[in-house]
């Protein structure tokens, strides 16, 4: 990232949108890693000799990928209204999720992931159990029974939510229903006792299915990306406390891949990228003493 004077930084130099540079020193282009790598690690002098520029570019993104999926602590969140359909369409960016939750009455409740299917693919059948086709020769679709009695909200399910639960039992918080019904759900697997909605998530068809009790409420999805910005590699950064590891995977990726290169070469330039990931995973850490010092003030809290 450029150096920019306090006024640029602070203001944008009153260009929309005036915070874009809020937090920018954090972090070093993409752009400035490949020219760095070509300046500082290319050369007659060097392992790396004459390699093309959209090699390098190709393997600093490869590693950049990388350190999003586990490395990089930067979680993206996005709040959507679930509607009738009881669907969530997962971002563009999405790669993996962290939690899935329930914003309502100003209180943010993590939600439980369903085991059980939820959506399903069906198929146009005749009397004879025959399957119809299209005009292409394609098997016509249907919406399942199974997603009709998910969004209905007739569907069975083995969660104990709203929906599975009788009227005095969803009263419990206002009439004491298991203080007045001792023994009533003994035996409850608590895997599946959960009072909120529960999701699954449907990665081929890209999205989050909820059950009928989502209906017209607030998600919350906190999600991993893998930071390609959209395939924009303007917008591509990377923290600099692992801007040396990107470096010594372009360098292991490229020796690794070359012909003639020697075995201890290659071995050293992995212990090398190891060695720095490790490292910069510390740093990235940020164990604090005051962090520290509450969770062991907790350790020692009274259970009355």
């Amino acid at each position: 990232m450029a150096y920019i004077d306090q006024k640029k930084y602070y203001t944008n130099d009153a260009v929309a949108p005036t915070d874009l540079n809020w937090g920018s020193y954090q972090y070093v282009s993409l752009a400035d890693i490949v020219t760095n790598f070509l300046l500082m690690y290319d050369g007659n002098h060097s392992l790396i000799n004459n390699e093309e520029r959209y090699k390098i570019l190709f393997h600093a993104k490869r590693g950049i990928q990388e350190l999003n999926y586990d490395a990089f602590k930067e979680i993206k969140s996005l709040q959507l209204t679930v509607y009738s359909d009881l669907r969530f369409v997962l971002p563009s960016d999405y790669v993996n999720w962290v939690r899935v939750s329930l914003f309502k009455n100003n209180t943010i409740r993590p939600l439980v992931e369903n085991i059980q299917v939820q959506s399903a693919l069906s198929y146009v059948q005749t009397a004879t159990a025959d399957f119809t086709y299209d005009a292409d020769d394609n098997v016509n679709t249907q919406t399942s029974s199974l997603d009709t009695s998910r969004t209905d909200g007739s569907l069975n399910s083995i969660y104990l939510n709203q929906a599975t639960l009788s009227d005095a039992e969803t009263q419990s918080y206002d009439n004491n229903f298991y203080d007045t019904n001792i023994g009533a759900r003994y035996g409850l697997n608590t895997e599946t006792a959960n009072m909120n909605p529960t999701f699954t998530i449907d990665k081929k068809a890209g999205v989050i299915n909820f059950n009928s009790t989502m209906a017209n409420e607030e998600c919350i999805l906190e999600y991993i990306s893998d930071g390609m910005e959209g395939g924009d590699d303007s917008l591509i950064t990377v923290n600099k406390l692992f801007e040396d590891y990107v470096y010594a995977y372009i360098k292991y990726s490229i020796l690794n891949s070359k012909f003639g290169v020697q075995e201890y070469i290659v071995n050293r330039a992995k212990k090398d990228k190891t060695a720095l990931l490790r490292n910069a995973k510390i740093r990235l850490s940020n164990i604090h003493p005051g962090r520290l010092l509450m969770n062991m003030r907790g350790e020692n809290k009274w259970i009355k």
